[in-house]
């Protein structure tokens, strides 16, 4: 057996051999002493330099083709019951707006949390920035990140902003999805108005990249084309991406995180079963397309100056509902690619975000298997990766399972052809698949009130073929299993031929919430996933050629997982009390890891 370090191989974007064996062992010595030498993290430096990524707004407003109107409307409060304001001849006025806040009907809506205004933030305690114990194993890796390398966290605005029907922000489809006495998105961590705290937060742990999603409704309170824009939104947004910029970090947004306007849903039943998804994300809805694509231009109107990544889509299979949602998502995500390069002729990048727990087969050996394998990955990658990628058909079992499926024309494919800067992945865990008893055919004509198993129509499991479970579990679905990872982000490159983003990767540690504070703080097998993972990052991009463009850890800190507070994915406690935020040691772990490896964007 061989240590990495004694590998020698070819870096295929560069054209040139890794790191030699004495360098290498060089980085190794000096990634163990630095953890030693240092006693704190090692901040963001302050920005030397600015980088305009597109036009300005006066220029880019120009461009937008159609003029905008901005207003404000003010906040739906907690037990509201009757609309106050009389502008009732106004379509878009503050009847209007508090009307769509009477059509949602909130349950349980008795609180906006303890803050309404931006509080301005304070430095982070030196206490606070003290090195943890190291845990005595470790990655051995000895290669370094390559210097384009995008390292960050990531959350998103419905799980994080709270302040729900506060500043004209309109209704979306979060707070009418989670039923009974479970914990909404009212409050959640007021990142809304503590989010130059959070910030502050990041910077003092040497973060470079901070990756965040802008909803839909608070920009565009009534959702569609023509409609007014929010400028409280716009003015919020505007302030986070500077104060980002000013504490030497880097913004990357979101424009969609499952948070769709409530507009797209209000006549549709949310119980109903998809064909394909868990949920109904109203990508289906016959003005959906105008609508986002309308939205996204705005967001570029206004930010495309200081923004240098954009994602369009969030793991949009989990909310297509149904193919013509998968077929909405790919015309959408198109045309903004086309009006960000072609129009604003924006230098920075465009991509999409995956779902996808990477289908490994149960016996490797057993071709049926590895068949099932191709088809679980391809239907949930393919949908997207084919035509925007390669600009090539929907894939085949996709066409052949999904009611109403139709190939693109031929037209429509080299219109999406090549529409994407990279091919954005959350790549948490692996599954085992192997073949259902019924075989896949006879599901796959079924429908998923019918069969439980559609539309994959395979079996799904964590054990593998000797009945070990392939890797140490979590809270929830994620095992720590790294040298899948490995394998994954080799696949997605050879099939898909565009640059890697891990935009998502996290482990929320079983019954870790139950726990006393110092317990949840010391959270060693969070550490040994990321570093894992990262180390398997750093032996696909050296070893296997992997054009993996970024990774970002989700999330900075513990926040709302879709009506739970148990299952933790944060690299920060959160005091639900308080909205205290407290380090963890996975949080410095992790940095260090790629710190020492030259991947922060800044000296460590």
């Amino acid at each position: 057996m061989h240590n990495s370090c004694t590998f020698r191989s070819l870096d295929i974007r560069s054209g040139h051999n890794v790191p030699s064996l004495r360098l290498r062992q060089a980085i190794a010595l000096k990634v163990s002493r630095l953890h030693r030498m240092r006693l704190s993290a090692i901040p963001v430096p302050s920005p030397t330099t600015t980088h305009a990524y597109g036009p300005g707004y006066e220029e880019a407003y120009s461009l937008l083709g159609t003029s905008l109107s901005t207003t404000t409307w003010g906040s739906w409060l907690p037990n509201a019951t009757s609309i106050s304001a009389t502008d009732t001849d106004d379509l878009y006025g503050q009847a209007a707006w508090s009307s769509l806040w009477v059509q949602a009907d909130l349950a349980n809506y008795t609180s906006v949390g303890l803050y309404t205004t931006t509080v301005e933030p304070t430095p982070v305690p030196s206490s606070e920035l003290v090195l943890p114990p190291r845990d005595y194993f470790g990655p051995t890796d000895c290669y370094t990140f390559p210097e384009d390398f995008l390292f960050g966290v990531a959350a998103s605005a419905a799980q994080i902003e709270g302040a729900i029907a506060l500043e004209g922000r309109g209704p979306t489809l979060m707070e009418k999805l989670i039923r009974g006495d479970r914990p909404t998105n009212y409050i959640t961590n007021e990142n809304y108005f503590l989010y130059k705290q959070d910030l502050q937060r990041l910077a003092a742990m040497g973060v470079k990249y901070y990756s965040f999603s802008i909803p839909w409704s608070r920009i565009l309170p009534f959702t569609v084309p023509g409609s007014p824009v929010n400028q409280e939104a716009i003015k919020h947004y505007d302030d986070l991406i500077n104060y980002t910029l000013e504490l030497g970090m880097v913004p990357v947004v979101t424009m969609i995180h499952f948070d769709s306007p409530l507009y797209f849903l209000k006549d549709s039943n949310m119980s109903a079963t998809p064909d394909i998804g868990y949920n109904n994300g109203g990508y289906w809805h016959p003005e959906f397309v105008e609508s986002f694509v309308n939205y996204g231009k705005i967001l570029l109107t206004h930010f495309a100056d200081r923004v240098p990544v954009w994602t369009t889509f969030n793991e949009p299979l989990l909310y297509a509902f149904n193919f013509t949602g998968i077929d909405n998502v790919v015309r959408a995500h198109a045309e903004l690619y086309h009006y960000y390069h072609d129009v604003l002729n924006g230098t920075g990048k465009v991509g999409f975000k995956l779902n996808d727990n990477f289908g490994v087969p149960k016996n490797p050996e057993n071709a049926t298997e590895v068949d099932a394998a191709n088809r679980f990955n391809e239907m949930q990658l393919g949908g997207f990766g084919n035509p925007l990628c390669l600009g090539e058909q929907y894939p085949q079992s996709l066409l052949d399972t999904l009611p109403g499926a139709q190939p693109l024309t031929d037209e429509d494919l080299a219109y999406v052809s090549n529409t994407t800067d990279f091919f954005g992945i959350d790549p948490y865990t692996a599954t085992v698949i192997s073949v259902p008893a019924e075989g896949i055919e006879s599901c796959a004509r079924q429908n998923l009130s019918t069969n439980p198993l559609y539309p994959y129509c395979v079996t799904q499991e964590q054990t593998n073929i000797y009945g070990w479970n392939i890797g140490y579990r979590s809270e929830s679905y994620v095992y720590i299993t790294p040298t899948y990872l490995r394998s994954y982000l080799s696949y997605l490159w050879n099939t898909w031929r565009k640059p890697v983003l891990i935009g998502e990767f996290g482990f929320p540690i079983h019954d870790e919430a139950s726990r006393d504070l110092p317990d949840q703080l010391f959270d060693s097998p969070r550490s040994a996933y990321y570093l894992s993972y990262l180390s398997e990052t750093l032996k696909a991009i050296w070893e296997d050629g992997v054009h993996v463009m970024g990774a970002f850890a989700w999330s900075f800190m513990d926040n709302w997982e879709f009506g739970d507070y148990a299952s933790q994915f944060g690299l920060q406690v959160v005091n639900r009390t308080s909205q205290e935020r407290f380090y963890k040691k996975s949080f410095f772990d992790m940095v260090d890891f790629v710190g020492a490896r030259g991947g922060l964007g800044h000296d460590h």
